[in-house]
């Protein structure tokens, strides 16, 4: 069964083409930077690389580029849409009606786009890769896969707000969490590799969008993010936690309405607020100029994360290993450094060699006398929606 895979992120979309139950990899690639003019495909197929640099206006436009690299002549992989049976997209938030993977109709579309003010970031460009993909690859079978659904596992005391009963038992506000695609993924890797199935495990995935979760014996216990992919560790333009008197203080004295404030803690904070930029490639470069607001915004990204940290291994009474995942997990070995600095007290020891090392294989960065493993795993959202995909479609 051919099975095309579509990760939409906020400003990116990941795509992988496999063969399955084989898991065999067709054909990958990216698209990065999306609403830029400088922003990047690159597509590896038939042991090729391509790279090509343009203007993305959007996720549409991303995805309409994806399909014609998979049908050209020379670099394509398909003779024909129909040769794709089955189309599996990450959806970010499924709220409390979507617990498991579930195949796409007219009426999960519209629990999908009504749940857009609740990952306005997210939501909407799922929900547009589904319907570009209906009309592209039209015999396909389309499949959600709900980046919450991993955290169902979350306890009450952990998910429930204290605010009064009736908003949770009336209007399903809780803690969700998101990136479940991701942190289930490479925490199953972390396990396998520690030997260890009863274990303590944070998962810490680092992109434009961030998130961490406390993982106890292969269940999310605890996690960053809340009812809407916003909150916790400091994002691309997301500001991560913030006080929400802020928030009634630039609606009530500075004049600003909901919708502005809503656009200032969506897509101009975060990293983003703090430096000019939304990309860490270029906060880091600036930091190494000696450009003193990014070399602050790294010290807070990092600050933020020891944090988390230090909750989740008291919440779980002990830490057999952290895991660095996603794009700047798994590449920035400044953040890495900066967050395993000084915290020795728990255990944690980074080797400053291994490192700076490249690899796409699983790796154990920490120091030989660290109590706790510092693992890098490259996360794969893509195979794991293609096997919940899979499954669903043969089951």
């Amino acid at each position: 069964m051919q099975v095309l895979v579509l990760n939409s992120g906020s400003s990116s979309i990941k795509f992988q083409l496999f063969t399955m139950p084989q898991e065999a990899v067709i054909c990958s690639g990216m698209v990065e930077r999306i609403g830029m003019e400088n922003a990047k495909i690159s597509y590896e197929a038939k042991a090729q690389k391509f790279e090509e640099v343009v203007a993305i206006k959007d996720h549409k436009d991303g995805l309409q580029r994806i399909a014609q690299y998979l049908l050209d002549d020379e670099r394509g992989v398909i003779s024909s849409a129909a040769d794709i049976q089955v189309v599996g997209h990450r959806v970010v938030h499924g709220g409390s009606t979507f617990t498991d993977t579930v195949i796409v109709n007219d009426k999960v579309k519209d629990k999908i786009a009504q749940l857009a003010s609740l990952a306005p970031l997210h939501n909407p460009a799922n929900l547009q890769g589904i319907v570009v993909a209906e009309t592209i690859f039209d015999k396909a079978t389309q499949v959600a896969v709900f980046d919450t659904a991993f955290h169902q596992t979350i306890p009450l005391k952990a998910y429930k707000y204290a605010i009064p009963n009736k908003f949770l038992e009336e209007h399903k506000i809780r803690k969700y969490g998101f990136h479940g695609t991701s942190h289930k993924y490479v925490s199953e890797k972390a396990i396998a590799y520690i030997k260890k199935p009863q274990s303590k495990i944070i998962t810490i995935h680092l992109g434009n969008g961030c998130s961490m979760t406390a993982i106890k014996d292969g269940k999310s216990i605890d996690h960053s993010l809340g009812f809407a992919p916003m909150n916790g560790l400091i994002m691309g333009t997301r500001s991560g936690d913030i006080d929400p008197a802020i928030i009634f203080h630039l609606v009530n004295s500075l004049g600003y309405t909901i919708d502005q404030v809503n656009d200032v803690l969506q897509k101009e904070s975060g990293m983003l607020g703090l430096t000019g930029y939304s990309d860490l490639r270029d906060i880091e470069a600036a930091a190494a100029k000696g450009e003193q607001y990014a070399i602050e915004a790294l010290q807070m990204n990092a600050y933020r994360i020891k944090k988390f940290i230090g909750a989740y291994a008291a919440i779980m009474n002990g830490l057999d290993a952290i895991v660095f995942t996603a794009g700047i997990g798994e590449n920035s070995d400044v953040i890495r450094k900066l967050v395993c600095n000084d915290m020795g007290f728990l255990g944690i020891h980074l080797d400053d060699e291994l490192n700076t090392i490249r690899s796409k294989e699983i790796r154990d960065i920490s120091a030989s006398n660290a109590k706790v493993k510092v693992l890098v795993i490259p996360t794969n959202e893509e195979l794991e929606i293609a096997k919940q995909s899979f499954q669903l479609c043969t089951s």
